[in-house]
């Protein structure tokens, strides 16, 4: 790579003038502008060097590439002057660029919160729907499957119970995340839960006499608004005692106080209150669900996608847990927003493989099939901003097939009763007797978006595929002169690697990339491989070779096999904002090891502290020199075993 040509290519399509900052993690350019639509995309497209580009936080990120990132960067600070920074600040800068909107601050807030709390509420939701499927008549027929085989009754009663239990201590859950947000003990606030959803509550007495004031006894449970609240209280004077009290007494008086103050001051005034605004939005959205119909259901879903763009989306879980509480209650209409996200996840997934029909772009093709089928599964950031919204229409196409499946759901009742994969696989979370439905509405949505899609691409939009065309030929001609010159020089190339096995460089749970949350892994642009959620702190070679590239944050490794697998180990994501702390590094660039040997620690406690995520990637960076790399471990994986075959 001709580092200082590809930092011009970067300067020239962004613009000089147009850049304020930059910094590089170990992957990508990080880059504030003043105005992202003066960006030439398509010169950044069409460039062999750059692997792909994408904006999230206010910073537009251009991915080179492990090894390469850090040169091109150095070449860009040279050419345009500006001062070197790390991604901290380049965050403070981002951020200071944006305009406050407190309507962001609190999608953000309620995302932070809920989304740590999904996989037990998604549990509790699938055994709900798996009760469900037991105890539904009509699915099998007149009876349902308990009335046919009483046997079972005992075990679909267990599951009745096990399922109830995160969402009727929800506000346990909510409590201990909503403390940690709030910077407040996780422990008190799972103390505050508990006290709102104590068994007594409720029961022969309906209210305290305290002093001739009758205090409703509520149980809360089920509820997310009036625990938040009570949370944010608790931290608050937790805060304050802190501050106030002697260290002396500061242990002992501090959790007492708050807790006495917090639970008094909920049971009298936030409680009834928080329930009246809870109650509210929820009977406002079944009105307005009931009032429009399958219209308003098509609506949503004709514009469901344009809300993920926005990050709105990320509130939506506190509006479906009152759904479905209502109706573990035995009331309600069950969550329809996940069978809306199903349709629209499985729309922009059906077009993005429609232009993996379409293209002939080889980087083209192989970003759309691996994030057609993540949107498929319920991911789809890599298809939109990877695919879809790059050429606009397919985006736009999806749209309208979202739409139409969401109506046909709407006017035929489809409701989820459990949290899940909004995609072909929710039908798990789906309300039994309406699993048929749902499917057919997954497939009226997948045929719209991917039919529309192809056919205005075939028509409409061919010349933007002859162009690409066109232009990879230009770039294969232009490779082909390249390497003929190279070999006419006597300078060897090789092109051809021996198979072989890469060790797990750390002992974790293994999952797949299309689970990570970022783009630049998921949508596999930076190559195939694995991810791993570290129950390990040590990272250990995964080869016999030789360290190319090490960062000064010791996030991030990049090595070469003696028998030429070039592997990405990435520790967690954005860890880079660290700053290192955490991140003891043992070795340095060009340095042999042997596989096995230690390359580094890193302190899992204080990345989570961070709120960051510590899931490691395992990356194979020049996966297009072989034909395919394979997963050989599912599950839990320990440090040096086999993690990867690449052939």
């Amino acid at each position: 790579m001709n580092y200082s040509k590809v930092a011009s290519d970067v300067i020239q399509a962004v613009g000089k003038d147009n850049l304020i900052a930059t910094a590089h993690c170990a992957t990508r350019l990080r880059l504030v502008l003043k105005d992202d639509t003066k960006v030439n995309q398509k010169a950044l497209d069409e460039n062999p060097d750059v692997k792909g580009t994408f904006k999230i936080d206010g910073q537009y990120q251009v991915i080179i590439g492990a090894g390469d990132v850090n040169f091109v960067y150095d070449e860009l600070i040279k050419k345009t002057g500006l001062s070197e920074i790390s991604t901290d600040d380049l965050k403070q800068i981002a951020s200071k660029d944006k305009k406050f909107n407190p309507i962001m601050a609190l999608i953000k807030l309620l995302s932070d919160i809920f989304v740590p709390i999904i996989p037990a509420l998604v549990a509790g939701g699938l055994l709900m729907a798996l009760q469900n499927f037991l105890t539904a008549a009509g699915l099998f027929g007149p009876k349902s499957i308990e009335e046919m085989y009483p046997a079972i009754e005992g075990i679909s009663s267990m599951i009745q119970l096990m399922s109830a239990a995160p969402f009727m201590f929800l506000p346990i859950l909510v409590g201990i995340s909503a403390a940690k947000r709030f910077g407040a003990n996780q422990f008190l606030g799972a103390a505050i839960g508990m006290i709102m959803t104590t068994p007594q509550l409720g029961g022969s007495m309906e209210y305290w006499n305290i002093f001739g004031y009758h205090v409703s006894q509520t149980n809360y449970a089920y509820q997310v608004i009036p625990v938040l609240a009570a949370v944010w209280l608790l931290s608050i004077l937790e805060k304050f005692f802190h501050k106030k009290l002697p260290s002396s007494v500061d242990f002992t008086f501090t959790p007492l106080l708050s807790v006495i103050i917090t639970g008094f001051l909920t049971f009298t005034v936030i409680g009834p209150v928080m329930l009246l605004l809870s109650n509210g939005i929820t009977d406002a959205i079944v009105w307005l669900y009931n009032a429009t119909g399958f219209i308003g259901m098509g609506i949503f879903g004709g514009t469901y996608s344009l809300i993920v763009m926005t990050g709105l989306h990320q509130s939506f879980p506190a509006i479906e847990t009152q759904l479905l509480s209502a109706w573990t209650n035995g009331i309600g209409h069950g969550d329809f927003i996940f069978v809306v996200a199903s349709m629209a996840n499985v729309a922009q997934g059906a077009a993005t493989f429609a232009i993996w029909f379409l293209t002939k772009n080889a980087k083209t093709k192989s970003l759309a099939s691996s994030a057609g089928v993540s949107a498929l599964l319920g991911i789809t950031e890599p298809a939109l901003f990877g695919v879809n919204l790059k050429y606009r229409f397919p985006f736009f196409c999806a749209l309208i097939g979202s739409g139409v499946a969401a109506a046909v759901a709407g006017l035929l009742k489809v409701v989820a009763v459990s949290l899940g994969s909004a995609g072909f696989l929710g039908f798990l979370s789906i309300n039994a007797t309406s699993i048929p439905f749902y499917l057919l509405c997954e497939l009226i949505s997948f045929a719209i978006a991917f039919a529309i899609t192809y056919f205005y691409g075939k028509t409409k939009a061919s010349g933007i595929f002859a162009a690409e065309a066109l232009t990879d030929q230009t770039v294969t001609n232009h490779s082909e002169n390249t390497q003929q010159s190279t070999v006419t020089s006597g300078e060897p190339t090789k092109t051809n690697h021996s198979s072989e096995t890469i060790v797990s460089p750390l002992a974790g749970e293994v999952i797949g990339l299309d689970s990570v949350n970022d783009p630049v892994f998921s949508s596999e642009t930076m190559g195939k491989g694995i991810a791993i959620k570290p129950t390990g702190d040590t990272v250990y070679s995964p080869v016999d070779g030789t360290i190319q590239v090490t960062f000064e944050t010791g996030h991030a490794y990049g090595l070469k096999s003696n028998d030429g697998a070039e592997i990405l180990i990435h520790i967690g994501i954005d860890t880079v904002s660290m700053g290192g702390k955490g991140f003891i590094q043992k070795v340095t660039a060009n340095q042999k090891v042997k596989k096995g040997d230690i390359l580094g620690t890193f302190d899992r406690t204080l990345i989570k502290e961070a709120g960051l995520d510590d899931t490691t990637m395992v990356i194979v960076t020049n996966t297009a020199d072989y034909s395919k790399v394979t997963p050989l471990i599912k599950g839990t994986v320990t440090a040096t075993t086999d993690l990867l075959e690449v052939d």
